[in-house]
């Protein structure tokens, strides 16, 4: 972990509201619970309304509350919708829906993501090639278009566009994926010089993690790798110290 990573892990003194995309597997997965168990709200979006459900349980379960906010009951403390980042109006629905329950999120973690099947460029169909960008990086739009003029009005919010290494150099049979990450590398910039004081965003590289997508291109050899668990631990920690003067960084975990 940098720098960033080793300031100081108060975060769960403070609760606040975080909205994390892709929330029911992996990295997604990891963090919320991570982060309800530190005593903050949950607000997470995935298109698997089963795993939606099991999540909630999960959460329910997991959730601590700081001794400056005690909670009534967990059961309706956190927020999972089924939402589509892919599609515009799905994501506009989600933000309806987001501020008519909670309010305007403290945090938003655009983790949802998707990757091509290892192949060469000139074998990835068409329609694989389309569902990584239209996730990697129309995702994330989609969720800006709508998430950042409800922060605008208190000049307040984090935003966290989770990148890669591979948004940062090339690999072999991943060409697909490698470019939309570049694009959450270039997009996150760009957003960054948008902002008014008082609010970021940032492109996170969350490093090399046991996960279903790492196992597509590894194979057995992702298992040499950390769990999303431990990831989770790091990643919270690092996230909740996120301040406006990290506008526009490329960090890592």
């Amino acid at each position: 972990m940098n720098a960033l990573g080793s300031r100081a892990m108060a975060g769960g003194v403070n609760p606040r509201t975080i909205l994390i995309t892709g929330v029911s597997k992996g990295l997604g997965k990891a963090l919320a619970l991570e982060l309800a168990k530190q005593g903050h709200t949950i607000i997470g979006c995935s298109r698997a309304q089963e795993k939606l459900n099991s999540l909630q349980l999960e959460l329910n379960s997991a959730t601590g509350s700081p001794a400056s906010q005690p909670i009534s009951s967990s059961s309706d403390r956190h927020l999972l919708i089924n939402a589509d980042v892919r599609l515009n109006s799905s994501v506009e629905e989600l933000a309806r829906t987001v501020m008519a329950k909670k309010g305007v999120p403290d945090i938003i973690v655009n983790n949802a993501g998707t990757i091509n099947k290892n192949n060469k460029i000139w074998e990835v169909p068409e329609e694989e090639f389309d569902t990584v960008i239209e996730t990697n990086v129309k995702g994330v739009a989609n969720m800006l278009r709508h998430f950042i003029p409800l922060m605008l009005a208190s000049k307040q919010g984090i935003i966290v566009n989770m990148s890669s290494g591979w948004g940062r150099s090339g690999a072999a049979l991943v060409a697909p994926y490698c470019a939309s990450k570049w694009a959450v590398e270039g997009l996150t910039r760009s957003v960054a010089k948008e902002l008014p004081e008082g609010m970021a965003t940032v492109a996170l590289n969350p490093g090399v993690i046991n996960t279903d997508m790492l196992a597509s291109c590894f194979g057995t050899s992702a298992g040499l790798y950390q769990t999303p668990e431990s990831w989770a631990l790091k990643a919270a920690a690092m996230i909740l110290n996120l301040t406006a003067a990290d506008n526009g960084a490329s960090l890592t975990v």
